[in-house]
């Protein structure tokens, strides 16, 4: 499904990704750690083409990213879904329309889309705000609206952006248990970062981490507290000494 081969990016001669290789099979959860700043949000800005890398290949399918047009670049956007990391609700729209929104943007009319909009958030327990606004929901509430926006047009493929940040651990705990709900109504193509490591191991098929631009782990989430790699170690365990 998603392939990256020697991915490069710097930002005024600083490297950001210097040579990231990894391959997401189709139907996977993949989630993705690291310190701050180590290019997690770069990489899947990459991935949907809104950022252009300096070198490599970046596959999703049979489409390289890396080298198509505007106009291929919106036709692969459109397989995937995206929750942003402050969650990037239009404060201006009630929210029925904020999760109705890629389906009208994509000409579906706007009837339709409200009715599957509101399927929507019964879904994922938000029933009965539809009218609100944004800034009358919590932090939970707006998490869930912005994950009902990201996965309504049920996208073959869905970025988690930080899912769980700010949130206290009762919602946490709900927050994964309705993607694990959505992961396995539609069989998708999951990509989670996250800085909460031990959610995000219960979570995710795979994981990796990148330091300092590359991925120093690639394999399965249950294994990667007894990675070889000191740096792995240090980052799951939280261990204060070492080479972070």
């Amino acid at each position: 499904m998603i392939r990256m081969e020697g991915v490069r990016k710097a930002f005024g001669g600083r490297p950001v990704l210097e040579g990231v290789d990894v391959a997401i099979p189709r139907g996977n959860i993949w989630g993705l750690i690291g310190p701050g700043a180590s290019g997690k949000s770069l990489l899947c800005k990459l991935l949907v083409g809104l950022v252009r890398a300096d070198a490599g290949r970046i596959l999703v399918g049979d489409d390289e990213v890396s080298s198509l047009g505007e106009d291929d670049l919106m036709r692969v956007r459109g397989r995937f879904g995206m929750l942003f990391q402050n969650n990037a609700l239009f404060d201006f729209m009630t929210v029925e329309r904020n999760v109705a929104f890629p389906l009208i943007r994509a000409g579906i009319a706007e009837e339709e889309a409200l009715a599957r909009a509101h399927e929507r958030l019964r879904a994922v327990g938000l029933h009965g705000s539809e009218r609100k606004l944004p800034s009358e929901l919590s932090g939970g509430m707006k998490k869930r609206a912005a994950i009902a926006r990201a996965t309504i047009a049920r996208p073959p493929i869905v970025i988690y952006d930080e899912p769980t940040a700010g949130l206290d651990p009762v919602t946490t705990s709900k927050v994964y248990e309705l993607l694990r709900a959505d992961h396995a109504a539609t069989g998708g193509t999951v990509i989670a970062i996250s800085s909460d490591v031990d959610g995000l191991r219960q979570f995710a098929e795979r994981m990796g981490m990148l330091y300092r631009g590359r991925l120093v782990w690639d394999g399965r989430a249950e294994a990667i507290a007894e990675a070889e790699e000191p740096v792995v170690r240090q980052f799951v365990r939280g261990l204060l000494e070492g080479p972070l």
